[in-house]
């Protein structure tokens, strides 16, 4: 008789999040670096995104923001590894962080372009990682940003740079 293959443990990962804040003129009353300072510190939740995976403010300053997030098996592909969709979710995230913390009161930002370089794997077994985003140009109506990621041990993991637009916020948008 032919041994049967070990059948995986199913595993289930429940996501808990606040809603947004849905009066975005109160939203953006404060500068994006009060913003983010204010998700830093617990003042304000933070966005759904961040229960997906993990991710956390370690530092927030202007056009400088470093992040940590949790991989786990729920974030694999199906080779066994996490998707590359985790590390651009990433990436993105401390991106358009560093970007939006240069930005005064009544401006947002949208991501106009990134690209991703996979520079090593990243499974459950990595643990923690640590995203750095930092803003090489700010311009008036585009900002122009680079990013890593890392392991517990300093390794560089993946690579980014991106483009955001800067956006007027006011009353008539």
């Amino acid at each position: 008789m032919t041994p049967q293959p070990e059948v995986p443990t199913n595993r289930s990962r429940t996501i808990h999040y606040q809603s947004p804040e849905p009066d975005k003129k109160k939203l953006f009353e404060r500068t994006g670096l009060e913003q983010l300072r204010a998700l830093s510190d617990g003042t304000v939740a933070p966005p759904p995104i961040s229960s997906h995976i993990g991710l956390e403010f370690v530092s927030v300053a202007e056009g400088d923001v470093v992040m940590t997030a949790q991989p786990d098996e729920s974030h694999y592909n199906p080779i066994g590894s996490i998707h590359g969709g985790f590390f651009a979710t990433v990436l993105d995230s401390v991106c358009g962080c560093a970007v939006h913390s240069t930005l005064p009161a009544g401006v947002g930002y949208t991501s106009l372009e990134i690209k991703v370089s996979f520079l090593r794997p990243i499974t459950a077994e990595t643990g923690t990682v640590t995203a750095h985003g930092w803003v090489t140009r700010r311009g008036r109506s585009a900002s122009f940003v680079e990013a890593d990621i890392r392991d517990s041990q300093g390794r560089v993991l993946a690579t980014a740079s991106s483009t955001c637009l800067i956006i007027p916020m006011g009353p008539a948008q």
